[in-house]
């Protein structure tokens, strides 16, 4: 209902009243289920993070590094063909909508965090150290590429963008 509400008046104009009466809920019961209007896009994202974290520490250690990731990373973005559609609304609000920008950052971070902790026990440095930080940052950048290429082609593959992506990135890490 709010992916509705949101484009039709669109996202800033869109309120919390809106998206609650749209669900048949009340204003508190809408703050149960999230932080703020900000949220709603990302939907269970600390529950994607989660999964996230485990297919990573699932990876058995001979798996060069950027290929577990790139494999976490493919695996992180699957999306079932009927909820393609809803997806791309959800990151078309994601990366474009300017108001959301800013909280999109604080998610990045959170997603960084996974790499970054990934890299840093594959590594024996600490999550905060420049290399885990810098391919955290790295893989962020790709998957934002990945994505804004996705949402310009009606007919492209995000899994494809992700998976070509990530095989540039990681012959950018393996070559000297």
């Amino acid at each position: 209902m709010a992916f509705e509400l949101f484009e039709a008046n669109g996202f800033e104009q869109t309120t919390v009243e809106d998206i609650a009466a749209a669900a048949g809920i009340g204003r508190r019961t809408f703050f149960r289920y999230f932080p703020s209007k900000n949220d709603v896009p990302w939907g269970a994202f600390e529950q994607e993070l989660e999964r996230m974290r485990a297919r990573l520490k699932a990876c058995p250690r001979d798996v060069q590094l950027m290929d577990a990731i790139r494999v976490a990373l493919v695996d992180f973005n699957k999306v079932e063909p009927g909820q393609i559609p809803l997806h791309r609304r959800r990151m078309e609000l994601i990366l474009r909508v300017p108001a959301l920008l800013a909280h999109s950052t604080l998610r990045f971070a959170s997603w960084r965090d996974v790499v970054a902790e990934f890299v840093a026990e594959r590594t024996g440095e600490r999550p905060d150290a420049l290399a885990p930080q810098a391919i955290a940052h790295a893989v962020l950048g790709v998957a934002i590429a990945a994505y804004e290429q996705w949402l310009d082609d009606d007919n492209a593959e995000l899994g494809a963008l992700l998976d070509a992506a990530m095989r540039q990135l990681g012959a950018a890490f393996t070559t000297s």
